[in-house]
């Protein structure tokens, strides 16, 4: 008896889906277009935000962002904090999350739930305080002094994701590692850390990129010019005697070109990461 094969026909996205997509991705680059056009347009240019300057483009906002604005020194000065404190962060929330995950102790369940608690604190409530301690060490105007804050404020919402994605990687391959021999941060970096990708990779790039646009604490523990980050040195642009909005948008657009190359590489890795750290 020959039977037939019957060809199942997968439903299709619905048009109205597609559509009501592509209006939500057209109004999200809508900021990008503006800005871009800005940045290419001419200070005095009285045109419409909306048209391009074909005929009087000019790169004079970027040379006058790199040079006056000091946005090169700006990009400099937040490659190696946003390195430092996502180095830290992803180091310290893994380590950390390790024991609240595996030992689910009444002790612990309160450390998670008061390590949540200080998500809600906003980083300017500890400003003065902050400051006070800083200068008492000298630290203002350093990387370590804006490093640590940093850091410290990013490592609530890493412990939480690790410890999430922690419970559901099952325990049967450390025990293995543990009856080869391998001590507990030998089980953790070499069995542990690898099956943690994923999750990895959504910290550094959520931590890294609310530390790269950080504005508040930077501006006051870096007051100059070769100290400065990227998004406080895109605010000396606007001041009380006047502002450059091409030259500030044109910094914008070179500041965010390191953060947009980096998740276009790792964006599969977070969409993962994301879904592996989801509650369970």
């Amino acid at each position: 008896m020959v039977m037939d094969k019957v060809k199942v026909k997968q439903p299709g996205t619905p048009t109205l889906v597609v559509a009501l997509l592509l209006i939500v991705v057209l109004v999200q680059l809508i900021p990008f277009y503006l800005g871009l056009v800005t940045a290419f347009k001419d200070p005095h240019d009285q045109g419409s935000v909306w048209a391009l300057p074909f005929s009087s483009g000019t790169l004079e906002n970027f040379a006058i962002a790199w040079g006056a604005g000091h946005i090169g020194q700006a990009i400099i000065n937040s490659v190696i904090v946003t390195l430092g404190a996502t180095l830290i962060v992803v180091v310290l929330g893994g380590l950390a999350s390790y024991p609240l995950a595996r030992r689910r102790t009444s002790g612990n369940r309160w450390i998670l739930l008061g390590t949540l608690a200080v998500m809600m604190i906003p980083p300017l409530s500890i400003l003065v305080p902050l400051i006070r301690l800083l200068k008492s060490l000298g630290l203002m105007n350093t990387y370590p002094g804006l490093i640590l804050p940093l850091a410290a404020l990013a490592l609530p919402q890493a412990i939480f994701l690790y410890t999430q994605s922690l419970r559901g990687i099952p325990e049967s391959m450390e025990e293995a590692a543990r009856i080869d021999g391998a001590g507990k941060l030998r089980t953790y970096f070499s069995v542990v850390l690898p099956m943690m990708k994923p999750v990895t990779i959504s910290v550094i790039i959520l931590t890294g990129t609310a530390i790269w646009n950080e504005f508040a604490l930077s501006t006051y523990i870096m007051t100059t010019d070769e100290t400065r980050p990227l998004a406080p040195a895109i605010a000396s642009f606007f001041g009380s005697a006047g502002s450059n909005v091409n030259a500030a948008i044109a910094g914008s657009m070179m500041g965010v070109l390191p953060v947009l190359v980096i998740y276009l590489f790792l964006q599969r890795y977070f969409m993962k990461g994301m879904t592996d750290g989801a509650v369970k």
